[in-house]
């Protein structure tokens, strides 16, 4: 049997690959190694979100007199937040393969090599291998932690999956990276009772957006008790007795952070198999492999998607990715992928999120734009809920959307509108026509008034 297309790798983007394949009437195999849903659903977006969702809750209820409800005494029982852990991954794993399997994609677990653009050899656990034919290769291997030059992982220098995997929670941690995930785990540590320190070599958190919305974030973590440090390098760490010694220099000034574990949280980077795409042909780099808007790599009849092309390394442009591939080969030949719309969220709390243009970048662009900015305390909503302070940022160029930053509770929803605004290059006018139900937090995205 020739395949129409054979996708390697289960992540996001290989699975919305395979599904819209299948969907379009297409044969389909997917070979994963052994994680159904990729770095998402096993160390990224679903762990995270649960272990978030424990603290979330936990904190509000221990800040819930002003809405009447006092509670006498309330614990953190970590255990049962690990359960709850384990459950969410279990159930996104088993939900990827079952849709797959639904749409009657053929599904094999092991690992799988290239052979040629047309042929792949399956390796499986018990030690026999098949080969299987495709018309269209895809691959989706995903990324790989990032260590930081010169602090290498130890018994207490620790990275994301090895947090993940404690069964106890330390009493203090130092963050070394304020980017989303050093930032989400921050918060949860924190809201979990763990003395929190963060470290940042940027003048602010987030160093990819704007000024305003990190420090709006910042503030808010403070509340939470986190100590934060930008504009500081971490210059050296030792371990200790009892945990590990941080010497960061800001500006002139040396000093130290003591804590029971370091937890490397620089980014990830595209997991880049070099001898096979070597001797393949395909095209790369050290951030990623090189694909066009179509997802075809240097060599025809082999695409790539996900984490391992590089740019925004998230779930959702990852499954973009994969859809459009599938809908290019299979039905619109116009199909083409572009980032320029692709949110991005940081699920701390409050949580913060974007999409399109940052005011800076539109600066840097030369691109001059009218800046509308509403605030949470205006709303009805956010001041019944006691959401705190937050606020929305779009930027109009030309009349035209091109970028939103919200910061605040819900954000990560609130965006998704406000991304189909920027898509769709909407205009103010456009917006105009936009009915938003009342009383809602969503009242904060009428930005034409």
């Amino acid at each position: 049997m020739i395949y129409d297309l054979i996708v390697i790798g289960a992540g996001p983007g290989g699975h919305a690959a395979a599904l819209e394949g299948a969907r379009l009437g297409k044969k389909v195999l997917i070979v994963e190694k052994k994680d159904w849903g990729g770095t998402c659903t096993h160390r990224g977006c679903i762990p995270t979100k649960a272990l978030l969702a424990c603290s979330r809750r936990y904190h509000e209820i221990r800040n819930a007199k002003r809405l009447g409800i006092v509670c006498e005494s309330t614990a953190f029982d970590f255990g049962a937040v690990k359960r709850h852990q384990s459950q969410m991954v279990r159930v996104s794993a088993l939900g990827v393969r079952k849709s797959l399997q639904d749409l009657g994609v053929d599904c094999v677990e092991g690992e799988a090599a290239i052979l040629s653009p047309g042929e792949v050899e399956i390796s499986f656990k018990e030690g026999k291998t098949e080969r299987r034919q495709g018309r269209h290769l895809v691959i989706s291997w995903g990324s790989e932690a990032s260590p930081l030059p010169g602090i290498p992982f130890s018994g207490r220098v620790i990275g994301s999956d090895t947090l993940l995997g404690m069964d106890k929670l330390p009493e203090s941690l130092a963050v070394i990276g304020g980017g989303a995930i050093g930032v989400e785990f921050a918060t949860f540590l924190a809201e979990a009772g763990v003395k929190v320190t963060l470290v940042e070599l940027m003048d602010h958190i987030l160093p990819g957006e704007d000024t305003d919305v990190s420090d709006f974030l910042t503030g808010e973590l403070k509340k939470t008790g986190i100590d934060v440090h930008t504009a500081t390098t971490v210059c050296q760490v030792r371990e200790t007795d009892h945990g590990v010694m941080l010497e960061a220099k800001k500006q002139d000034k040396t000093f130290e952070i003591t804590a029971e574990f370091v937890l490397v949280s620089t980014g990830r980077r595209p997991f880049l198999r070099r001898e096979e795409l070597d001797r393949l042909g395909v095209a790369y780099h050290e951030k990623g492999i090189i694909v066009d808007p179509c997802l075809q790599t240097s060599v025809p009849a082999i695409f790539a998607v996900g984490d391992v092309t590089g740019g925004i390394l998230l779930a959702h442009r990852a499954s973009a990715q994969g859809r459009t591939l599938s809908r290019f080969l299979f039905d619109d030949p116009s199909a083409r992928h572009s980032d320029e719309a692709v949110p991005v969220a940081v699920y701390s709390h409050p949580p913060v999120a974007r999409v399109g243009l940052t005011e800076t970048k539109a600066r840097a662009l030369g691109l001059e734009t009218d800046v509308q900015k509403r605030a949470y305390g205006a709303n009805i909503i956010a001041r019944t809920e006691l959401m705190g302070n937050g606020f929305v940022k779009a930027l109009f160029h030309r009349g035209c959307l091109v970028g939103a930053a919200i910061a605040g509770d819900q954000a990560p929803d609130l965006i998704a509108s406000l991304g189909l605004a920027v898509a769709n290059r909407m205009t103010g006018r456009d917006l105009k026509n936009w009915i938003i139900p009342h009383p809602t937090l969503s009242e904060v995205l009428d930005l034409t008034g």
